[in-house]
C-alpha cells in the first residue's frame, strides 16, 4: 500500500449474495411445500385422538389464560390429554381456537399446522447451508423434505400439532447450536438451551436432540472434544427431567408398555424392523398410511422381520467400512437413528410399530447425507452440470407432491379415512374401532355397532371397543348391556373416565341410583372437566334429597358449559324444591 493511500474495507459480496441467495430459495422451497400440501386446508377428518386434543378438550375448547395456566400446571397427570406433558401444544391449539376454530370449520387449525410446516421447511434449509455452505443444494434438500407424502399425516391431523411445533423449536434450536459452535456466544447457548425445553414442552421425544448435537460435532463441524461434551450438561439435566416427567405422566394418565413387559426377542426385532422399513418408506414412500401393523409373527419366519434383521446387520457393516472415506454415511444414519429411538418401541404408547410423523424431525439426518452429497456434486461443476443436478430433485419433487395431494384425497373426511386405513390393514381391532366410531358419528348406528363388535372380535378384551359399545346401548336403552360392556372397560382401563361415565349414566337410568355414584365421581376424578358427570352426579344427589351438593354439582357443571340444558333445567328445579322446604 502506498504511502498515505486509505485502507479499503474487505467486501463481503460472495457471503452476502450467498446469504440472499439462500433466503429466496427457502422462501420458494416453503411455498412449494405448501403448495403440495394445500389441500389440507379442507381436510374434514378427525384422525385417532383428535377428539381428546379439540373437539372434548375443555380447555382448548374455551381457550383463556385459564386454561394456558392448568395446562403448563398439570405437569405429572394432564386431565384433558390421556398421556405426556405437552402444553405449549394445547397453547397453540387454544389460539386457534380463540381465531375461529370451532368442529365442522376447521381451516384455521389446519392454516396454522400448514404455515408451521412450510416454516420448517425453509429452516431445514437454512440449517442445512449453515452446515454444508451451499445455498442451491441446501435450498433442493429442503424441497424434497417439504414436499414428501409422508407427511400427509402430520399436516392433516389436529393433534399432530405436537410433531410440527416440536421441531420447529428443535431447529431452532440446532441453528443456535451451530451458530454457538463458531462464535462460542452465551446468548446463542442460552438461546439454544431455551428452545431445546420448548420442544420438550411441545413433544417429549425431542429429548435426544444434545445427542444430536455432539454427533452434529463429530461431522460436518469437527469439533467434538471433552469440552463439547461437558457443553451438553445442562442439556443433558433438562433431557432426564423432562423423560422422567414424560414416563410419569404417560403411566397416569396413558397407556405405556414398559420394556420388561415384553417378551425377550421383541424390542431387538422391533429395531431392526424399523432401521430398515423407515429408511425404505423415505426413499420409497407407496402405500403411505398412518397405521403399520406389527408383522405376524413378530419372528424370523416373518420376511418383514427376516429383511429388517438382515439389512440391519449389512447396514451396519456397510457403515462402519465407509468411515475409511467419510464420516457422512455413519454420522447421517446415527443422527437418524438417535432421534427416532424414543419412538421406535422400546417404551411402548402406541397401537403401530412404526409411524410416518416419527421420522418428521429425524430424516434430518438422511437430508444432511443427501445435502453433503449434492454440496459435492455442485461444486466445482460446469453450469450445465448444476441445471441437471437441479432437474433432477426438482422431477423427485415433483413426483413426491403429487403423491402429496393424492395421499391427501383421503383426509376429505373421517369415515374415508378409516377406510383407506382399513383396506391397508383389515385385521386391525383399533381401525375398525376408529370406523365405527366415524359411522356413529354420522348417525349409523347399526353400521356402527356392527364394526365395534368386529373389533371385539379381533380382541375381546379392547376397552375402546366396550365402552364405545355401552355408549350405543344407552341410547337405544339397552341398558342392562350397557352396564355390561361399561363394566368390563372399567376393568380392563381403570384410567379411562368416559367408562366410569357410561356406567354411572346406564346404572341411574336403571334406577340403581346408590350405584351410580361411585363410577361418576370416579369418572370426575379421571377428569373434572365432564359437564355431563356433574350433571349426572347431580342428578343423583338430588334423588338421594341432598339438594345443597345437586346443586354445586349442577353449577359446576354450567361453569364448563354454559350452554348445558340439562344442568340448566335441573338447577332451576332444584333451587325451586331448597326454596319450597326453606319456606
Amino acid at each position: 500500500m502506498k504511502p498515505g493511500e486509505k485502507r479499503r474495507p474487505r467486501t463481503t459480496t460472495g457471503p452476502t449474495r450467498q446469504g440472499a441467495l439462500l433466503g429466496v430459495l427457502a422462501v420458494c422451497a416453503a411455498g412449494m411445500a405448501a403448495a403440495a400440501f394445500w389441500p389440507a386446508l379442507s381436510a374434514q377428518a378427525y384422525s385417532f385422538d383428535d377428539m381428546q386434543y379439540f373437539r372434548e378438550n375443555r380447555l382448548v375448547r374455551h381457550p383463556s389464560w385459564e386454561s394456558a395456566k392448568v395446562a403448563l400446571c398439570e405437569v405429572l397427570e394432564p386431565s384433558t390429554v390421556r398421556g405426556y406433558y405437552q402444553p405449549l401444544t394445547m397453547i397453540s391449539l387454544m389460539l386457534d381456537v380463540a381465531l375461529g376454530a370451532r368442529p365442522g370449520e376447521l381451516y384455521v387449525l389446519h392454516r396454522t399446522a400448514l404455515l408451521l410446516h412450510a416454516v420448517n421447511t425453509a429452516l431445514v434449509a437454512v440449517l442445512l447451508y449453515r452446515l454444508f455452505g451451499r445455498a442451491w443444494p441446501a435450498a433442493l434438500v429442503a424441497l424434497l423434505f417439504g414436499v414428501h407424502p409422508m407427511w400427509t399425516e402430520s399436516v392433516p391431523w389436529l393433534a399432530e400439532r405436537k410433531t410440527l411445533l416440536a421441531t420447529l423449536f428443535s431447529l431452532c434450536s440446532l441453528l443456535l447450536y451451530v451458530r454457538y459452535a463458531s462464535r462460542r456466544g452465551w446468548k446463542s447457548y442460552s438461546g439454544c438451551l431455551v428452545l431445546y425445553a420448548l420442544a420438550m414442552m411441545s413433544k417429549p421425544t425431542s429429548v435426544p436432540l444434545p445427542a444430536l448435537m455432539l454427533l452434529l460435532d463429530f461431522w460436518p463441524l469437527r469439533r467434538l472434544s471433552v469440552r463439547s461434551v461437558v457443553e451438553k450438561a445442562p442439556f443433558l439435566l433438562v433431557g432426564v427431567a423432562s423423560a422422567v416427567i414424560t414416563v410419569i405422566s404417560q403411566g397416569r394418565s396413558g397407556e405405556v408398555t414398559m420394556p420388561d413387559e415384553y417378551s425377550r426377542w421383541w424390542i431387538p426385532l422391533t429395531l431392526c424392523h424399523n432401521v430398515v422399513f423407515y429408511p425404505r418408506m423415505f426413499l420409497w414412500p407407496a402405500g403411505v398410511t398412518w397405521f403399520y401393523p406389527s408383522p405376524d409373527p413378530m419372528a424370523l419366519s416373518s420376511i418383514a422381520v427376516l429383511t429388517g434383521v438382515v439389512g440391519t446387520g449389512l447396514l451396519v457393516v456397510g457403515l462402519a467400512i465407509s468411515l475409511r472415506w467419510t464420516r457422512a454415511l455413519a454420522t447421517g444414519w446415527l443422527f437418524f437413528f438417535t432421534a427416532v429411538f424414543p419412538s421406535m418401541g422400546v417404551i411402548g404408547f402406541t397401537f403401530s410399530i412404526a409411524a410416518n410423523r416419527f421420522l418428521y424431525l429425524p430424516c434430518l439426518g438422511f437430508l444432511m447425507i443427501a445435502a453433503w452429497g449434492l454440496t459435492r456434486a455442485w461444486g466445482g461443476g460446469s453450469v450445465m452440470r448444476r441445471a441437471v443436478l437441479a432437474m433432477v430433485v426438482l422431477g423427485v419433487a415433483a413426483a413426491e407432491a403429487t403423491a402429496t395431494r393424492r395421499y391427501l384425497t383421503y383426509w376429505s373426511d373421517t369415515e374415508t379415512l378409516y377406510r383407506y386405513m382399513l383396506r391397508r390393514a383389515p385385521s386391525s381391532y383399533w381401525l375398525s374401532n376408529g370406523l365405527a366410531d366415524a359411522l356413529a358419528e354420522r348417525g349409523r348406528s347399526d353400521e356402527a355397532v356392527e364394526w365395534y363388535q368386529k373389533a371385539l372380535k379381533l380382541w375381546p378384551d379392547y376397552p375402546h371397543a366396550h365402552n364405545n359399545l355401552s355408549a350405543e346401548m344407552i341410547a337405544r336403552g339397552r341398558l342392562d348391556e350397557a352396564i355390561e360392556h361399561a363394566s368390563v372397560a372399567a376393568r380392563l382401563m381403570p384410567r379411562m373416565a368416559k367408562a366410569h361415565y357410561n356406567l354411572g349414566t346406564a346404572l341411574l337410568m336403571k334406577g340403581r341410583v346408590e350405584d351410580a355414584i361411585g363410577p361418576l365421581r370416579e369418572s370426575l376424578k379421571r377428569n373434572r372437566y365432564s359437564a355431563d358427570a356433574h350433571s349426572n352426579l347431580g342428578v343423583c344427589l338430588f334423588k338421594q334429597g341432598k339438594l345443597d351438593e345437586a346443586i354445586q354439582e349442577y353449577q359446576e357443571a354450567l361453569r364448563i358449559d354454559p350452554a348445558h340444558a340439562n344442568a340448566q333445567d335441573n338447577l332451576k328445579i332444584a333451587l325451586a324444591d331448597r326454596g319450597a322446604d326453606r319456606r
